[in-house]
Formats: structure tokens, sequence, C-alpha cells
């Protein structure tokens, strides 16, 4: 699962998402992209489970790229623990999407296929996409 190697600091706040995405709107390095309409937080084992989906609709043909990378952790306290006693221990890691934010990027494939292992990748993950080629 992604998760960053070191932090300087274990916790933070939620902060604010808000306003469209100034960097990663383009299809850099595939043929194919999966750009995000709307905005949203998207967990590690979502990204995972979109990323596997493609693989899995790819027959491993082709290469693919994951422009994101959930570096903002979660912290969670456990069940039944009350009020109070500071903030819980980080429980996951996210990313936070604004739109027009390209996730997946694909290439080696033809169009149809990979059409298809985004729809699928897309069902995987919280928030609407749309599918862009790269402007030639």
């Amino acid at each position: 699962m992604l998760q960053p190697k070191r932090r300087k600091f274990r916790k933070e706040f939620r902060g604010r998402n808000k306003g469209i995405a100034k960097s990663r709107t383009t299809v850099d390095f595939g043929e194919y992209g999966l750009k995000a309409v709307e905005r949203g937080r998207v967990q590690a084992r979502a990204l995972e489970s979109a990323r596997k989906k493609i693989t899995f609709v790819t027959k491993r043909s082709g290469k693919y790229w994951i422009r994101v990378f959930p570096d903002h952790p979660v912290s969670k306290k456990p069940v039944g623990v009350k009020m109070g006693s500071g903030k819980g221990a980080t429980d996951h890691y996210q990313v936070k999407i604004r739109p027009g934010t390209i996730l997946f990027e694909l290439s080696g494939v033809d169009e149809q296929t990979a059409r298809d292992a985004f729809s699928k990748a897309a069902c995987k993950l919280p928030l609407k996409t749309k599918f862009v080629t790269k402007e030639k």
C-alpha cells in the first residue's frame, strides 16, 4: 500500500481542499489518462484497488503511471475511547484531489482497452472521473 517512508510530522490537520488543480492537469507520460471531475479525498487502499484493476484489465501489457501519492495522514481513535486525551494514532493515508487532476496514465494498449481499464478503475474511486487522451 502506498504511504510515505518518512514524515517530518506524524499528524496533520484536515485542511481545506478548494480551487481547481494547478499541476498534474495534462497527460504527460502516457497516451491516455483518468482525470478527476470533482474534488475529494482518496484513500491509499482505493488507489491500490484501482491500480490492481488496471493491471488486470490490460493483462499487464502496456505501462501505467500513478500521478498522485497519498501523503496526508488521517488519525483515528479506537472504538470505545472517551472524548479527550489527545489526537488518535495515524489510521491511514489519503490524497486530496482537486477537479482537473490526472490520477492515472496508461500507454502501450489500444484505446478501447484503456477506456475499459479506466472505467473499471473509476468504480473503485470515490469521485467522478473522465477519460482523456494526450493532446497532439
